[in-house]
């Protein structure tokens, strides 16, 4: 089923993110202005826009980076008064930046717990990393999105797919219910890429909310349930992929005329 069928079965339900007016201001720069979008669960939004259009701005605040200047914030029922990447990590909103976050001399195991370690007892009484138990957790991870990673290598020696998807099953395993994807596809090669957007279908399927940010217009059109654009700060088109062409969202990415779908 796709993720468009997926979300068409949810109408009339509150929405797993709701954003209304939201705006923000740097001194004299408009960043974004008056921005109001709406995502369910299981939904795959690509949020589309050239350099500059805000798409940064706007996910730094959902992902808790930063606070609106004007405007409100719903997650999961609740209205969001706290901007903090911490807090909305709390909420479930996991954000997976170019950079991945991972530590690289760690393993795998090491970097699917990477700052929330468990640890366990010795002789009951000194606290120490309980590796046997991460390890077990993150082969689990892993081998529910049927992701195949040696758990003891270095994340530092793995390809860029492989590193995407390692940052894909931590999400996954602390049961993140929105994920941000910041060019997830960027930079990987033929058979990898094709791997992490059927990781991206495969968190939709099970609920998860994935906001895409990409310049790859093929990947959109494969994964997408929805297309939203951004253009100096304003959202100037939003529809679903089989109601739009891709001279449609580039014309709206470059020049701000789109049209609601």
């Amino acid at each position: 089923m796709k993720s468009a069928d997926r979300v068409s079965e949810r109408a009339g339900q509150t929405p797993l993110l709701s954003l209304r007016g939201i705006g923000k201001r740097f001194g004299a720069v408009q960043a974004l202005r008056d921005i109001d979008l709406d995502i369910w669960p299981g939904e795959v939004l690509a949020l589309l826009g050239d350099n500059g259009a805000g798409k940064s701005t706007l996910v730094k605040i959902i992902a808790g980076a930063q606070a609106p200047s004007t405007g409100t914030m719903h997650f999961n029922h609740q209205a969001v008064r706290q901007f903090d990447p911490r807090y909305a990590r709390d909420l479930g909103i996991e954000t997976l930046y170019q950079d991945l976050a991972v530590a690289e001399n760690l393993d795998v195991a090491a970097n699917i717990f990477l700052g929330r370690e468990r640890k366990r007892r010795l002789l009951g009484i000194f606290p120490i990393l309980a590796r046997r138990e991460m390890r077990k957790q993150s082969a689990l991870a892993l081998q529910k999105l049927a992701i195949e990673l040696p758990l003891r290598q270095p994340v530092g020696e793995l390809s860029g797919g492989q590193r995407q998807a390692v940052a894909i099953a931590r999400a996954a395993y602390w049961q993140a219910k929105l994920v941000i994807m910041d060019e997830p596809t960027a930079a990987i090669g033929v058979g990898e890429h094709a791997a992490i957007l059927h990781l991206i279908q495969t968190l939709a399927a099970s609920g998860v909310a994935v906001i895409l940010i990409t310049h790859t217009m093929p990947d959109v059109w494969q994964v997408a349930s929805r297309i939203t654009v951004l253009t100096r700060g304003e959202k100037v088109l939003d529809g679903k992929p089989e109601s739009l062409d891709e001279n449609t969202v580039v014309k709206a990415m470059l020049v701000g005329k789109g049209v609601a779908a």
